[in-house]
């Protein structure tokens, strides 16, 4: 058995993972501790599920064989970590992975430094649509891609990071499915949504950041195929990502690099970017 602590617990994504482990389908995995700046979050989980609640984020140290990070603002997510990095344990990180650039190249670096094996962003990546897209693109089903507009939540005045609260949802949902080789992209920003073009080497996917409105969407258009369709979910997402966590508590590989993992926040970068310059902006690319 695995001993295990979520360190941030405000969404309801620590409540989803313990549920998921309170039934029974993850029995390798023992959470010791949940910790949140919200105490009255923290306590109803310990009331629910019977798991202690920590005083302070660094209490596990040296204790735990891996920590999973959920907080709501992604700039607590490396603070969070950070206590633990030495300890080489593997991390779930959850979407964004960091707010600022610059934090998202220092947490890799420091988590490459020391071995640490990481999972985590957004939780629609898996989604099955997604997966079947990404699996039907690769496979040259749909033939030459077109064009693509997607859509998704967004919360531009959220407390919790604004723009980057929500983004990362949409950005890798684009990146699932076409992969992570977008060039550069264009911004505009209204009081209800966000637009971008996002520029692939020979297409264009529209992204739509919507604020307030809680539904997900694609629409796929290639020489051969095309497809529209919301993009639904159940909780077998979050199942799906206590799978990755375990994975690499066993000894498996992590699924990208650490450039690859942080790219999103270098995407949502570039669209903040360019909102404020009115021009294209280029994605930068860093090698870690």
């Amino acid at each position: 058995m695995f001993n295990v602590a979520i360190l941030g617990c405000e969404n309801t994504h620590a409540n989803d993972f313990l549920q998921i482990i309170k039934d029974g389908k993850f029995t390798e995995l023992n959470v010791i501790g949940v910790y949140s700046e919200e105490t009255e979050t923290a306590n109803s989980l310990k009331e629910k599920f019977g798991v202690p609640v920590m005083e302070n984020y660094a209490d596990l140290v040296g204790k735990v064989d891996a920590i999973m990070v959920t907080a709501r603002h992604g700039d607590n997510h490396y603070k969070y970590a950070m206590p633990y990095l030495s300890s080489g344990i593997p991390m779930f990180i959850d979407k964004p992975i960091t707010c600022q650039t610059e934090q998202a190249i220092e947490f890799m670096q420091q988590a490459k430094k020391y071995g640490v094996k990481l999972c985590g962003g957004s939780s629609l990546k898996g989604a099955e649509l997604v997966k079947e897209l990404k699996e039907q693109v690769n496979n040259g089903s749909f033939g030459k891609i077109k064009t693509a507009n997607v859509y998704a939540p967004v919360q531009l005045d959220s407390v919790h990071g604004g723009f980057y609260f929500y983004a990362q949802h949409l950005v890798e949902i684009m990146t699932t499915i076409f992969g992570e080789k977008v060039t550069e992209v264009f911004a505009t920003k209204t009081d209800l949504a966000v637009n971008v073009i996002a520029k692939y080497s020979d297409f264009n996917v529209t992204l739509n950041f919507l604020q307030h409105t809680y539904s997900y969407g694609i629409a796929l258009f290639g020489e051969k195929e095309f497809k529209v369709s919301p993009i639904t979910f159940t909780a077998e997402i979050f199942s799906e990502e206590l799978k990755d966590t375990l994975d690499l508590l066993k000894g498996g590989e992590m699924k990208k690099s650490y450039g690859s993992f942080i790219n999103p926040v270098f995407i949502m970068s570039a669209i903040l970017k360019s909102i404020e310059s009115g021009k294209w902006e280029k994605i930068e690319k860093v090698e870690i």
